[in-house]
């Protein structure tokens, strides 16, 4: 076994050699030894594995010497316009392809097809990979951990149900499930999963499954179930649930000023496109709201600079907070001097 999976580790490094002699042109040992991440005494042995199997590669002494491929032996992808060239290599996000285990094979790829493209597509490609980078997760909050990603991506693959412990957001706090699992998304950098869980299809978080047991058990998708086309669907729904309440505000030309850096799209629209100018320069508005707690939160974002005139539950809960921050700042009273000692 273990022979086996050396001599596969082997092969695999003689064709990523080939393949980096064939995109790159000239390459010395050393360039090679350091792409390969292997020692210059294996690059020779490889070298020579490849010219006794019959490849026309050649190696030139002195200072502007290294190993090339005879000029012309090279298998050319054909069909792939410019466009397309560019677009998959934009498409070809490391981080995603490295959660799912397939980092290495998603590198493997890209070599393989940037050897195989013609010099001014291939030029164009590393132009690409150049000068423009897809970082999809935000910038607040750490990377997700996303520990069962690759089983649960797997399962999808080969059509297998699995049963999962998933942590949910309200009571109770964890529950065991059976899933077929239909697709993956990856949404602003976090991982969802699509399956059907006995009762209907649903969505599911990926980091936020605790285990996961893949089951001996294979299972078919709806006829005709388009992932793509249901999550355009999901999303329109996410939208329409996510904002079921209004709010009435005033701002502060500071605070509208402040307002799309601080607070939702939703919000900012709605102040752009029926805010009310009042005489003494604030902004009245009506705007979307998830919940009163939700916005509670939002909302003390610009502090003074915001108002809330309604609903009276909100307005409360912010004037609560506010005189908890009062009392928290508020200077220290002065000890009075003790009384003085009387004569004897």
């Amino acid at each position: 076994m273990a022979a086996a999976i050396l001599a596969a580790m082997r092969a695999s490094r003689l064709v990523s050699l080939l393949l980096l002699l064939q995109a790159r042109g000239r390459m010395t040992a050393a360039e090679l030894a350091e792409e390969l991440e292997v020692s210059v005494r294996t690059v020779y042995r490889d070298v020579q594995s490849l010219h006794e199997a019959g490849i026309p590669l050649y190696g030139d002494a002195g200072h502007e010497g290294g190993y090339r491929l005879l000029d012309g032996y090279r298998t050319r992808l054909t069909g792939l316009t410019a466009d397309e060239t560019q677009a998959w290599f934009l498409a070809a996000l490391p981080d995603p392809a490295a959660q799912l285990g397939l980092g290495e094979a998603a590198a493997a790829a890209r070599l393989k097809i940037s050897a195989a493209l013609p010099p001014a597509l291939r030029e164009r490609a590393e132009r690409v990979r150049e000068r423009f980078l897809l970082d999809a997760p935000g910038w607040y909050g750490p990377d997700e951990q996303v520990p069962h990603l690759p089983v649960v991506a797997d399962a999808v693959w080969n059509r297998q149900a699995v049963r999962v412990r998933y942590r949910r957001w309200r009571e109770p706090a964890e529950s065991d499930r059976r899933l077929e699992p239909y697709g993956l998304v990856l949404k602003a950098g976090r991982w969802y999963v699509v399956a059907h869980d006995g009762r209907e299809r649903r969505t599911y978080r990926v980091d936020q499954m605790l285990e996961v047991c893949v089951l001996d058990e294979t299972f078919a998708a709806p006829p005709g179930f388009d992932l793509a086309g249901y999550w355009r669907e999901y999303l329109a729904g996410f939208h329409a649930r996510l904002h079921r309440e209004q709010a009435l505000i005033r701002l502060s030309p500071r605070g509208a000023e402040r307002l799309p850096a601080l607070l939702s799209r939703a919000v900012a629209r709605a102040v752009a496109e029926d805010g009310e100018r009042e005489p003494d320069g604030w902004v009245r508005a009506r705007v979307p709201i998830e919940s009163v707690a939700h916005a509670h939160g939002e909302f003390l974002r610009l502090g003074a600079d915001l108002e809330v005139l309604a609903p009276d539950p909100l307005r409360e809960l912010l004037a609560e907070s506010a005189r908890a921050l009062a009392a928290l700042y508020a200077p220290p009273r002065a000890t009075p001097p003790p009384p003085p000692t009387p004569p004897r």
